[in-house]
Formats: structure tokens, C-alpha cells, sequence
């Protein structure tokens, strides 16, 4: 009997060691065997003397190291990146992936949404665009009409007008060579007339070419310059004193004075004068400008068939003697205002 129950205790205690040393070795993990080896090692570190309270204080550790050991949680790295815990149900599993399913769709049918939308942007923007081709074809065909049919009628009126013109010019022109041919005519006729009248007259004593401006004939404002006109000689300085409008026409110098220019005696040396007296000008016209107009005028009228050349010479004072005898002009052979006024000049 004993014997059995020894064999008993032996066999319970080396199943009880053998499981002991089995569960040692497959928890192999550092913290589980760090406080034996340190309370192993603080134990073999103190004195002998304090051996069982080293003793007594390791137990205690090791039971309190165990124990806090075994109630610590699992905080693995890939349960806080958010790995499925071990405790989670096929429920949560479930609910979890149809909430991204849900997801998954919302995003898919936002992006579908986005797609039709751009599709739909995109025809209207086709068609638009295709309106407004066409309203700027419509516009370009318009105006191309428009264009066209402005050039056809300016042909059109351009040869109408053509041969409308060259009707209508055809007779103008033939009135005014007519003009012309009887302008020369009675020109040349009057010319000749005249110069028989004027040397008839002339050699009756009564226009003939004078500076004597002294008579009765000569009465009036508007005959008052030729009428109390002297020859005056001074020296340029004393010209430019006195007026200060003096200008070089006709290798002479003339003085502006009173609407009229007289000879400047004496402003430079050696300089003589073809005719000695005032000259009418209207607008304050320089003494050749006048002359000039009034050449083309006698001319025109046919008592002039000199040069135009501005000078108030022998033959232009000769032609104005005529006009102003032939229209009862006091004969002043010379351009004052009644003159001008008559040849229709000023």
C-alpha cells in the first residue's frame, strides 16, 4: 500500500514538473522570465546574512511582477494601426464592410454624377458653339451678299453715269469753246477797237498818261493821296522812323501809308522808278500783287497785251488810262481805288 502510494506522488509530481517545464518553455517571452533572473541576481548580490529576507522579498516580487505581467493588455503595433481586434464578431466584421461598401458607392456615384455632368457640359458647349458657327456663317454669307451687290451696282452706275457724263460734257464743252471762240472774239475785236478809240482820244489831248494829279477831275477823298502826293528824299534811317512798314518790290522800296504805297526816295542809293506815284492796294497786298491782278483784268476786257509781270510800266499805265476814260473814271493812269473798284478787283 505504501509502496503504491508512493509511486502515486511520484508520478503526479514529475507529471506536475514535466507540464511546469513545458509551459516554461513555450512562453518564451522576455518579461515572463526577467523577474526570475532578477530576483536570482538580487539575491545573489546581498550579503549571506540577509538571506531570508532577500528570500522573502523576491518571492513577493516575482508573485507582483507575475501577476501584473499576466493583466497587462495586448497594445500591439497592428491593433493600434487599427487591425480587427481578436475579441471582434463576424457581426462587427460585417457592419464594418458594409459601411465601406456604402462609402465605396457614395464615392462611385459622386464620380458617376461628375462624369454625366461634364458629359452633359460638353454636348451644350457642342451645340452652342455649332449655333454660333453658323450665326457667323449666316453673318459672313450676309455681308459677302451685301458686298457683292454694292460692287454690281457701282458698275452699274458708273456706266450709266459714264455715258450720262459724256452726254452732258459733250454739250457743256461745246458751250464753252463757244464761250471761249466768242470771248477771244470780242476781246481781240474790243482790243482793236479800243486801241483805235484810245490813240483817237489820246490825240485829242484828254487821256493821255499824266503824274499831274492837280486838276478838278481830282476832287474827292478818294483822289486826296494822289492829290497831295510830293516826292520825298531821306536817308533809310530816317524811312524806318518813321514807318514801320517798308518792303523791296520791283528793284524799288515802297512804304505802306493810309492803304497805300508810295516810292521810299533816298532809302538806297541808286535806285530809280518806273512810275513815280501812290498805288491803291486792297487787303495790304504788296504793290506787284495788285499790278498783277489788275493786268489779267484789263486784259481780260481787252485793253491789255502786255506781260503779266507786275510792273506798273509804260503800256499798264497806258491800258488804264483807257479803262478809266472809257467808263468816265477820272484818268489817273495809275491803280487807285475807283479802279479797282470798277475792274471789280477790290
Amino acid at each position: 500500500m505504501k509502496s503504491i502510494l508512493y509511486s502515486v506522488c511520484i508520478g503526479s509530481l514529475a507529471l506536475a514538473l514535466t507540464a511546469g517545464g513545458a509551459q516554461a518553455a513555450k512562453d518564451k517571452r522576455p518579461e515572463r522570465a526577467k523577474p526570475q533572473q532578477r530576483s536570482a541576481n538580487v539575491h545573489a548580490t546581498r550579503p549571506a546574512n540577509t538571506g531570508r529576507t532577500m528570500s522573502a522579498h523576491r518571492n513577493v516580487s516575482a508573485a507582483q511582477y507575475r501577476q501584473r505581467s499576466y493583466a497587462k493588455p495586448r497594445t500591439s503595433s497592428a491593433f493600434n494601426r487599427g487591425a480587427r481586434p481578436a475579441s471582434a464578431t463576424p457581426a462587427t466584421v460585417r457592419e464594418r464592410n458594409l459601411a465601406r461598401n456604402e462609402r465605396m458607392r457614395e464615392r462611385n456615384s459622386q464620380e458617376f454624377r461628375a462624369r454625366r455632368d461634364v458629359a452633359a457640359n460638353r454636348d451644350r458647349n457642342v451645340a452652342v458653339n455649332r449655333s454660333r458657327n453658323d450665326v457667323t456663317r449666316n453673318r459672313n454669307t450676309n455681308e459677302l451678299r451685301a458686298r457683292n451687290r454694292v460692287a454690281v451696282n457701282r458698275e452699274r452706275n458708273l456706266a450709266v453715269n459714264r455715258a450720262r457724263n459724256v452726254e452732258v460734257n459733250r454739250a457743256r464743252n461745246a458751250n464753252e469753246f463757244r464761250d471761249r471762240n466768242n470771248v477771244a472774239i470780242n476781246r481781240n475785236r474790243n482790243f482793236a477797237v479800243n486801241r483805235t478809240g484810245n490813240a483817237a482820244y489820246y490825240r485829242g489831248g484828254n487821256a493821255r498818261i499824266t503824274n499831274n494829279w492837280r486838276g478838278d477831275a481830282f476832287r474827292g477823298q478818294r483822289y486826296a493821296a494822289f492829290r497831295n502826293y510830293n516826292r520825298q528824299w531821306h536817308d533809310r534811317s530816317w524811312w524806318r522812323s518813321h514807318y514801320d512798314r517798308i518792303i523791296f518790290v520791283n528793284n524799288g522800296w515802297y512804304y505802306w501809308n493810309a492803304g497805300y504805297w508810295f516810292p521810299a526816295w533816298g532809302y538806297a542809293p541808286s535806285v530809280s522808278y518806273v512810275y513815280d506815284g501812290p498805288i491803291y492796294a486792297y487787303n495790304g497786298w504788296t504793290p506787284d500783287r495788285v499790278t498783277v491782278d489788275v493786268q489779267q483784268q484789263l486784259a481780260r476786257a481787252g485793253y491789255y497785251d502786255g506781260p503779266v509781270d507786275g510792273v506798273l510800266g509804260p503800256m499798264t499805265r497806258e491800258a488804264i488810262a483807257a479803262f478809266q476814260a472809257d467808263n468816265g473814271l477820272a484818268v489817273t493812269s495809275a491803280i487807285d481805288e475807283p479802279t479797282l473798284a470798277t475792274l471789280g478787283v477790290a
